[in-house]
């Protein structure tokens, strides 16, 4: 079966082809708003909802181009239910049900978070069932217990920021524009992180919790110290490091705490290569290992969504030609496949 992906949660817009009898991905293309939301520093929901109506069309075309295939070759289509933008999210779902019932093809809507945990089996080597994943982007910070398609248990969660935010707040402080993290990441190459010592929000909490608003605030008051230019690579450096060490040790907390010897990291702050670097070594040592889906599938895409609707479809779950979204939803509420 060849399964379209159509993710249009915020503000990318992303569609793919996924062949589930051995033929993996096909295509997949991503259109990224980030140019058009940069004036604003972040992002306009309104406009995000109308960039997506345009792109849909012409990424659809793309894809199918490029797999050599027609709108006839599809036998179901998944798009992002939720979470996210609501106006988002209903550009996706009604592009998605559209299409599916003029085709006659089974939809499903499906959990933005689910495709993120789920990204590392499109790559190579893939971990088994069950897994610890450590799920880190601009709006989820979590760590999970992965049993299977739908089994999600949460060990820990963010109780504000998410890491993410926290890159792009601090970006904005250091004034380096949006999106913050490759660009706080660029600068922090070239800074020296032992020259200021920021704090490690609940390192040593006993839970596997996150709290990342007390260093975005501690970055505050170093800028206010050193306003000067010369420290803003400094500052970078010592702040992405301090996130570095957060992370990694949560994470390899939460391996000893389950037992697991797989760790999967998903979503875009997972494509911090000292992060990975880090996690890489410290699974390493306690004879664990980590999986990453391909870099290019780090932030938000249709393959992802492409590859979780098509697991679901063969199950059986397909939903009503009628359709809602979900901004707010509770990855633990899906059902398991």
């Amino acid at each position: 079966m060849i399964v379209l992906g159509i993710e249009s949660s915020c503000d990318e817009t992303g569609l793919a082809l996924f062949d589930t009898n051995k033929g993996g991905l096909l295509a997949h293309r991503l259109h990224s708003q980030v140019a058009m939301h940069r004036d604003y520093g972040g992002v306009v929901p309104e406009l995000a909802s109308r960039d997506h109506i345009q792109r849909m069309m012409p990424l659809l075309r793309e894809v199918l181009c490029e797999s050599s295939l027609t709108i006839n070759d599809l036998g179901g289509i998944a798009y992002t239910e939720g979470p996210g933008l609501a106006g988002a999210l209903l550009v996706g779902a009604g592009f998605a049900r559209s299409l599916a019932y003029a085709l006659d093809i089974p939809a499903v809507g499906v959990h933005h978070l689910e495709g993120h945990l789920l990204s590392p089996l499109l790559a190579e080597p893939k971990p088994e069932f069950p897994f610890v994943a450590l799920l880190v982007s601009g709006g989820h910070t979590q760590l999970m217990q992965v049993e299977g398609v739908g089994a999600y248990q949460t060990l820990g969660d963010t109780l504000d920021d998410a890491a993410g935010e926290a890159f792009d707040k601090t970006a904005q402080l250091l004034e380096l524009g949006y999106p913050g993290g490759p660009a706080v990441s660029k600068l922090a190459e070239s800074g020296n992180p032992s020259r200021f010592k920021l704090p490690r929000p609940m390192l040593n909490s006993g839970d596997l919790n996150f709290s990342f608003s007390g260093l975005k605030t501690a970055v505050l008051t170093l800028r206010s110290k050193h306003p000067d230019e010369a420290a803003k690579a400094d500052i970078a450096a010592a702040f992405q490091a301090a996130m570095v060490d957060v992370l990694a040790e949560k994470s390899m907390q939460a391996l000893e705490q389950t037992g697991s010897l797989q760790l999967v990291v998903a979503g875009g702050v997972g494509a911090n290569r000292q992060l990975r670097q880090r996690l890489i070594a410290e699974a390493a040592a306690r004879g664990a290992r980590v999986f990453f889906p391909p870099l290019d599938l780090c932030t938000d895409n249709g393959a992802m969504i492409a590859f979780a609707g098509a697991m679901r479809i063969q199950q059986g779950q397909t939903g009503p030609a009628a359709f809602s979204v979900k901004p707010r939803w509770d990855l633990q509420e899906l059902p398991r496949a």
